[in-house]
């Protein structure tokens, strides 16, 4: 018996063993061609826009990166738009009454009455004109989910132009961060310019629930105050009595709203006499005229907004126009306990987006101040590479100085605040010394935009040393060109082609592969190929490996019935007689 199990063990590899072989015949390796790539930065923003200067008084800071903002924004958002010249007021896009400042009640030299004007915007949403979306903010390289934000109230076009469908530059994730300081009185308007309501809720201000006028002051339909009807505007009112980096954000199905975009940091700032603060950060990242409170401590501020979206939700606003339709399948049909994030973004872009407006541009033996805002939907652990930052506040509460954590890795639940001191000191501590330094949520979606990496949040702590003047960092590693081209956002182009030796780390040419690949190099190593007449690569294609059980299979079938044919041949003999003797009798 053990005899005739190899015997058909035998038989049967040596009938199946020819197309086996054939099987490991390998598929050709091509390059794929990367196709149109962006430039590291192509902002067209002036160069002087990066400069230290002084605009209506207001000092402004160096900005090493390749978008900065634009200084007579800045200006206007110290000063309050009705403190500057009409001059500086062109040369933005804000309402003139979109941050007035009023009433040095107390004598020290800087307004106490601040009124703040807030509209709300709709990024990446369906056209009825064309099939396109408008106004488009793309998030990475032909990436474009939509979005909800709050804005300071705007003048002219929501696009930069007639013949552009871009975003104009107040219009964009994330939703900017708001500054005031300790003691004055702020009036908060929101003119809801949307066709959903909405309201705001500032999450770990000092606010009262009820404003002088017997209105509710909290933001909470369900508690405080009926939501924002569209074209309605609602006021308001707060005197914050303690510093700290907190939140505001849209409280009308938080669910979804939050997630779309709407909230922002709101950072209130120590008192301090002459003290004009930044009241707007738009598009966060570097505070260029930081408080007087600020400036005493560190050399430089920064506003890290960490954002995640579910493509699901941030589709449907580009699939009606109606908003009874988008309401419905927003608040009645979309369930987020079945969501999965599949954009992540810091400062409103993913990388490598981030890496041309939220580097972290610093010099040695600084002392650089973070404020980082978790506003995922998960929690995150932000990790800074060749740094070791002190949290000196958590949700806007100054951390015992005794106690304060020295760490790389920090961790936020959704909606909490941290801050950071930076020390840039080379000490093997607080800094590893210079260099361009990668920091990112550490939790591995993260590293990812839609399932692709190396996307989200990425960004670099950049020392000054290693950056040129429009704010490109000198990078040691490999080569990122391929990630500013649509096509690799599209998983359309293989991670290390033009990294491996002999391209073995290509593109496989496969039978109906849908990658548009450049013909083989000389260079390309050949598939194997049998003796004789070479085959045509479709198929050489045939021969790999998914078709190599089938090709077994066959030879294993082959050699059972070979096998069952001999043990059986002088029965199969006899009948093969018979039959012929029957066939000459018929005759």
């Amino acid at each position: 018996m053990v005899k005739q199990s190899w015997g058909f063990v035998a038989a049967a590899m040596l009938v199946s063993m020819p197309q086996a072989w054939a099987a490991v015949s390998l598929p050709p390796t091509v390059k794929v061609d990367v196709g149109e790539t962006e430039p590291f930065c192509n902002s067209g923003a002036p160069s002087a826009w990066r400069d230290a200067q002084t605009v209506e008084g207001v000092e402004i800071q160096e900005s090493r990166v390749c978008d900065p903002d634009n200084p007579s924004e800045i200006a206007a958002f110290v000063k309050g738009t009705n403190n500057v010249s009409m001059e500086t007021l062109m040369d933005t896009k804000l309402a003139p009454d979109a941050v007035t400042m009023s009433n040095d009640t107390d004598g020290d030299g800087d307004p106490d009455l601040i009124v703040i004007k807030l509209e709300v915007m709709e990024l990446n949403g369906r056209s009825p004109d064309f099939p396109g979306v408008v106004p488009t903010f793309d998030i990475a390289p032909g990436i474009q989910p939509g979005f909800w934000v709050f804005t300071p109230k705007s003048r002219d076009m929501s696009t930069r132009g007639f013949a552009s469908l871009d975003a104009n530059a107040l219009l964009r994730l994330p939703s900017p961060a708001i500054r005031v300081e300790q003691g004055d009185t702020v009036w908060l308007v929101l003119e809801n310019t949307h066709y959903f309501p909405h309201s705001i809720h500032l999450h770990g201000v000092d606010h009262p629930f009820m404003d002088h006028g017997g209105g509710g002051n909290d933001g909470v339909g369900q508690t405080a105050e009926m939501d924002v009807m569209p074209g309605q505007t609602k006021t308001y009112v707060i005197k914050p009595r303690q510093p700290g980096t907190m939140y505001y954000h849209c409280h009308v199905q938080p669910h979804t709203h939050i997630p779309m975009g709407l909230g922002g940091m709101f950072i209130v700032e120590e008192n301090r006499p002459n003290n004009w603060v930044q009241t707007f950060n738009v598009g966060n990242g570097q505070v260029r005229h930081p408080s007087k409170a600020v400036s005493e401590k560190y050399a430089q501020e920064y506003d890290l907004h960490y954002q995640s979206a579910d493509k699901e939700l941030h589709q449907i606003i580009q699939q009606y126009n109606d908003p009874r339709l988008i309401a419905q399948q927003m608040n009645q049909k979309y369930d987020i306990t079945d969501a999965k994030d599949d954009y992540y973004m810091l400062n409103g872009r993913a990388f490598p987006y981030a890496l041309r407006e939220s580097l972290i541009t610093v010099a040695p033996n600084q002392k650089v101040k973070l404020r980082v805002l978790n506003g995922h939907t998960e929690t995150m652990a932000l990790h800074i590479h060749g740094h070791k930052a002190v949290i000196t506040d958590y949700d806007g509460v100054p951390h015992n100085p005794a106690a304060r954590i020295q760490r790389d890795v920090y961790d936020l639940a959704p909606a909490q605040r941290l801050d950071l001191e930076l020390n840039t000191t080379n000490d093997g501590l607080n800094s590893f010394g210079s260099g361009v330094w990668m920091f990112h949520d550490h939790v591995e979606n993260a590293f990812t935009t839609d399932g692709q990496g190396e996307g989200g949040s990425i960004s670099l702590v950049v020392y000054k040393d290693f950056l040129d003047k429009e704010g490109t960092p000198q990078l040691h590693g490999m080569d990122i060109t391929p990630y500013f081209s649509k096509k690799f956002w599209k998983r359309e182009i293989p991670v290390w082609q033009h990294l491996s030796v002999g391209e073995s780390l290509g593109q496989a040419k496969l039978e109906g592969a849908k990658a548009q690949a450049a013909p083989a190099s000389k260079s390309t190593p050949a598939a194997a190929k049998p003796a004789g007449k070479a085959k045509p690569a479709a198929e050489a294609a045939d021969n790999s490996s998914p078709s190599t059980f089938g090709n077994l299979l066959k030879g294993l079938l082959l050699g059972a019935v070979g096998y069952a044919a001999y043990l059986n041949r002088r029965k199969l003999a006899a009948a093969a007689a018979q039959l012929m003797a029957q066939a000459k009798g018929g005759k």
